[in-house]
């Protein structure tokens, strides 16, 4: 076939993985400086003795984060960088474990299987089940079986920001009988795991933005693998660029990132609809709460877990 080419005959790539251990309160923090950096993968994991070179951790629940690098001329500066960071967030939060690291160089990680080490089928909230396509499950019940690849993206469910705002959903758009429709707004899709299960627990329509072009290339692969293409779009944009309104919102974002697009989530809100916020760790929700304390907007539920939380509000009727 022209242009095909012997695999076993290709040169081998070569990578460096940095694996640290991280306290959970930390553990997106570094996840998205890593990605910033350039990895190509960021695999969780949780820490079990024994496993690793790293110190053993002091707290049964602290993570392991596995980043992977196609190796270059750069590996040590990148080191360096990495842990310069390290040292400001140890300065940002002296009450937690520093966190550590090592680096291993690799050639030729078989991705496909490095992803099934880390991700199995996982039950959020009353009914949702999450699993990849690997995994067989049949569901039961009312049960509501989502099948999510992550690829290169954030989303798994796996992480409590992820979790409560599945949760929160799950609420919301079971239970609520306000609006014959809803409409759903994903920010910051990322797999678009949010955005899915929207569709598969009843909204008429969603639409899932992220300024990422590889997370939404990742959505709309995981789109078409749950059959709900005829009700999600995903697109490449800024909130910022979004017109309309949504009788519900998720934003499973960063404080910081929650605080400057405030008042594009507000003003998206449908009369009497739901914005979700996650992906806050707990001693930025003081500056989140500010942000988001308006007379037309009320506290519906409030979640933590791990030192992370989640809100969600209500937009007044007469609003």
């Amino acid at each position: 076939m022209p242009g095909s080419m012997d695999q076993s005959a290709a040169p081998k790539e070569k990578w460096v993985r940095f694996r640290l251990r991280v306290p959970p309160e930390l553990d997106e923090a570094l996840s998205n400086f890593l990605t910033e950096m350039g990895a190509q993968g960021v695999f969780e994991e949780y820490l079990e003795p024994g496993i690793s070179d790293l110190p053993e951790p002091e707290a049964k629940d602290e993570h392991v984060l596995n980043a992977y690098f196609p190796s270059d001329a750069g590996d040590a500066k990148r080191a360096a960088r990495l842990q310069a960071y390290i040292d400001s967030l140890a300065e940002l939060f002296p009450d937690k474990e520093k966190p550590v690291f090592d680096t291993e160089a690799i050639v030729d990680p078989q991705w496909s299987e490095v992803w099934k080490r880390y991700f199995k089928p996982l039950r959020i909230g009353k009914n949702i089940i999450v699993k990849p396509s690997w995994e067989r499950y049949s569901a039961t019940g009312r049960e509501t079986v989502i099948e999510i690849d992550p690829g290169m993206a954030f989303g798994t469910g796996q992480h409590p920001s992820t979790s409560m705002c599945l949760e929160a959903m799950e609420e919301i758009l079971l239970k609520d009988r306000s609006f014959p429709k809803w409409r759903v707004l994903d920010v910051g899709t990322g797999t678009g795991i949010l955005g899915i299960s929207a569709a598969k627990l009843g909204a008429s329509t969603v639409l899932c933005v992220d300024i990422d072009p590889q997370a939404v290339e990742i959505a709309h692969k995981n789109v078409a693998v749950n059959h709900v293409g005829d009700r999600v779009v995903i697109i490449n944009s800024d909130v910022a660029r979004i017109k309309g309104t949504f009788e519900l919102i998720v934003a499973n974002l960063t404080a910081e990132t929650l605080i400057r697009i405030q008042s594009h989530l507000v003003r998206m809100m449908e009369k009497g609809g739901y914005l979700v916020i996650s992906g806050i760790i707990e001693k930025n929700w003081d500056d989140v709460e500010k942000a988001f304390t308006r007379d037309d907007l009320t506290r519906h539920k409030f979640i933590g877990d791990k030192e992370w939380v989640c809100c969600v509000y209500r937009k007044s009727p007469k609003a």
